[in-house]
């Protein structure tokens, strides 16, 4: 028996459409880091969540393919700081725990966002 994916233990496609539809709302809305989405357009948003979508659902093993840039180039610039970073992991285990995401699936999504953290912080 083979090993399921991530993706598809997380319910696939729409599993992690759900995760970013909970997300993207909570990082908006916080006062720390609401910022990186004022005076962007509905339009501009809306193609930055499908590409979030689309490198998730790649990178967890999906049959989705992620046209977008790589994550140091996509957010270079942005001045996000360490506290920016922990903020954020914040509102991922929020949204885990409000989706009742099993503990395996929590612990497999954290560690591939570590991973991306020093292609995401600012120096």
């Amino acid at each position: 028996m083979t090993e399921q994916t991530l993706y598809t233990r997380l319910g696939g496609y729409d599993g992690i459409n759900c995760f970013v539809n909970d997300l993207l709302p909570r990082l908006q809305a916080d006062p720390q880091l609401g910022r990186f989405w004022q005076n962007r357009g509905a339009d501009g948003i809306a193609r930055e969540k499908q590409l979030l979508i689309d490198y998730l659902c790649e990178n967890a093993g999906g049959d989705v393919y992620y046209t977008g840039r790589n994550m140091k180039t996509s957010h270079v610039g942005m001045n996000i700081t360490e506290a920016d970073w922990n903020v954020f992991l914040g509102h991922a285990a929020d949204t885990m725990q409000a989706l009742s995401v099993a503990q395996q699936e929590c612990d497999d999504v954290v560690a591939f966002v570590l991973s991306l953290k020093n292609d995401i912080i600012d120096g």
